[in-house]
């Protein structure tokens, strides 16, 4: 095993979760509902609609992307493409001033970012299993989805320390345009860029098959085509994706609205939002490190099991919860549970997936994160705006979680 490819490829997750957490759930995602949108169920439905559109383009784009990646041998390249793109267009929202006219910009902006997130993870996870020994796949795929919870903390306290607890702000920033809060854009890009450089650098990548380009699109759509058409030999695989899908959907909405949810219901503002994401983030860190053995001890079928049983449970209590405290304590302890249905569901795919097929499986089952992604968010907004309660609009992600429970039972594991 190379250990520095191995922690190169770990410190990935601890570059590019900074986005996920800063921008999508907490600090932007408040800062478009506090400044930029008419009310919170406004706040709701245009972002979910922001996030859906492209969610669906993700579905769309990543399984052809990965069989074409599969047929030119390298994953690489593919990834420094869109992860330049994600830290470019969310260093542009920088621009977004606290005008609702600014709406559509800031929406623009995030959707592109998080299409470029997205299509990057495709190519990151399908890294997994030529980076990690078998053995050890699920607890390398938990450190690193550990170490990512651990850099979403990190951001946001600095993000929190340096940028939007000071008052008078630091360097220079005018809070009468929100210079605080817009600053943690520059500052996702800047922390995601550096950390990404020691993966370029370091982990090994698979051999370009000196394919030209032209060659390797026709050859990889064909051969997704193909695979689309036998899938009835990959049964087992498509019944856990289809179960993926679903409490994926859940969890996805479940990040998209976490921020608006405390603004609009708990009336938090933007400092306590920031500690709640830091709760949030250490329980999530410590659950998917921690499961990362129980994952290689008992199965990641057993695992996702589990996590995603607690997370129906914690969700659902959270719901019914009437004061901040609650939420604190409730938010917490849903959090545990979190990082160990990624991370295992993560290592389930790297275990399944046929090594010729791997990327284009990663690609899948980017798809299979995705394909109803859009739903979530848009039934969560539409209910919030149609019965005029976030709670009512959020309870919708305990119907994804117990769906995709009941799909993953007779999922067969291969250990």
């Amino acid at each position: 095993m190379d250990r520095r490819g191995v922690a190169a490829w770990c410190l990935y997750d601890w570059a590019n979760s900074a986005f996920p957490t800063v921008i999508v759930t907490f600090v932007f995602a408040s800062y478009f509902a506090k400044a930029l949108a008419d009310s919170p169920e406004q706040a709701t439905g245009q972002w979910g609609m922001a996030i859906s559109l492209s969610s669906l383009l993700v579905a769309v784009i990543a399984p052809v992307l990965g069989a074409v990646a599969d047929m030119a041998g390298r994953r690489k390249p593919w990834l420094l493409v869109f992860t330049l793109l994600c830290v470019s267009t969310g260093a542009a929202l920088w621009t977004v001033l606290p005008d609702p006219a600014f709406a559509v910009r800031a929406l623009v902006l995030v959707g592109l970012a998080n299409l470029a997130f997205e299509l990057a993870q495709v190519f990151y996870n399908a890294m997994l299993p030529d980076v990690a020994p078998r053995a050890m796949i699920g607890r390398i795929s938990g450190w690193a989805w550990g170490l990512g919870y651990a850099g979403g903390l990190v951001c946001l306290a600095l993000c929190l320390v340096l940028l939007i607890q000071p008052s008078p702000p630091h360097f220079g920033l005018d809070a009468a345009t929100a210079e605080p809060v817009r600053a943690t854009a520059l500052f996702v890009a800047v922390w995601y860029l550096c950390f990404a450089v020691p993966l370029f650098r370091l982990t090994p990548d698979r051999r370009s098959r000196g394919l030209a380009v032209s060659t390797a699109v026709v050859h990889g759509v064909r051969q997704l085509f193909g695979t689309l058409r036998d899938l009835s030999r990959h049964g087992n695989i498509v019944r856990f994706l289809l179960a993926r899908m679903l409490y994926t959907d859940g969890l996805n909405t479940l990040f998209v609205f976490g921020g608006i949810y405390a603004a609009g219901s708990f009336a938090m503002d933007t400092q306590e939002i920031l500690l709640f994401a830091i709760l949030l983030n250490v329980t999530a860190g410590l659950g998917a490190a921690a499961f990362g053995w129980i994952d290689d001890l008992i199965g990641a079928k057993r695992t996702i099991l589990i996590s995603v049983l607690a997370l129906t449970i914690f969700g659902g209590a959270i719901l019914l919860a009437e004061s901040k405290l609650w939420f604190y304590l409730l938010g917490a302890a849903l959090g545990v549970f979190v990082g160990p249905a990624q991370s295992a569901s993560r290592s389930l795919m790297a275990r399944l997936a046929p090594a010729e097929l791997r990327t284009e499986m990663f690609g899948l089952y980017a798809l299979s994160g995705k394909a109803t992604a859009f739903l979530g968010p848009a039934l969560v907004g539409w209910i919030a705006l149609w019965a005029g309660s976030q709670r009512l609009g959020m309870s919708v992600i305990l119907a994804f979680f117990v769906a995709g429970l009941l799909l993953l039972l007779p999922v067969r594991e291969i250990r």
